[in-house]
């Protein structure tokens, strides 16, 4: 295993690494998992850190007086893109990445995304470290979006909507606007919370489950073997 870990910033207890963790770890990558709004704190840098995963989670990207680890967290992202350290954002993760380089986050104006959605790769895509893999499907769960990316930024995949779904922000740094770290669990977990029925999302997803995993492990594994490779 690489001996430096990967730093895991999540923002709520039902928004964890679940899966991609736990490709993550299965790559050789130890976990540094911080939940400030438990009160862990985040490293003033990141030179003990072979990379840098931002999970989802229920708050807006760009309310930093409600949620105050979220400028801390915009510091790494902007200090990993300058020292080449990988960094890849999950939803709300995606989010604040883009954010934090200079993209427009907001409201869907198409209204809530939720459910096993297609995936419309671009061709950029095709030749891309993390996501050459280019999975058919993914599970969405969010309101806000990505609506203006960072000028650098380079779109690889979109929504059915057309909404940005993945972004390459910089050499070594990625978003996807979807949750493809989430099991039934989590849905189900969520679904509770926002007092939602999803039970044919739920159905769905279950019985693409094999594939769905199938899929995006590969991506999680590219992402944790940038983080390995990385010079110390």
């Amino acid at each position: 295993m690489t001996s430096r870990p990967v730093l895991v910033v999540q923002h709520q207890d039902d928004c964890p690494p679940a899966w991609f963790g736990t490709w993550i770890e299965a790559a050789g990558v130890v976990l540094d998992l911080r939940r400030p709004y438990r009160g862990d704190v985040l490293p003033a840098d990141l030179a003990g850190h072979a990379g840098l995963l931002v999970l989802g989670g229920s708050m807006n990207a760009t309310d930093e007086q409600a949620t105050p680890w979220l400028g801390p967290t915009k510091e790494l992202v902007r200090a990993a893109v300058a020292g080449g350290v990988p960094v890849l954002g999950i939803c709300l993760g995606h989010q604040i990445v883009a954010d934090a380089l200079g993209g427009g986050v907001a409201v869907n104006p198409a209204g809530t995304q939720r459910g096993l959605l297609a995936v419309d790769w671009s061709e950029a895509a095709a030749a891309d470290p993390v996501f050459a893999a280019r999975p058919a499907r993914v599970a969405h769960w969010n309101d806000d979006v990505v609506l203006a990316p960072p000028p650098a930024a380079t779109v690889l995949a979109t929504a059915p909507g057309g909404e940005v779904q993945a972004l390459r922000f910089a050499d070594r740094a990625w978003g996807i606007q979807s949750h493809p770290e989430v099991d039934e669990v989590v849905l189900a977990t969520w679904a509770e919370e926002d007092g939602v029925d999803v039970a044919d999302f739920l159905a769905a997803f279950a019985a693409e489950r094999d594939a769905l995993l199938a899929a995006w492990r590969p991506v999680a594994t590219a992402f944790a073997r940038l983080c390995v490779s990385r010079p110390s």
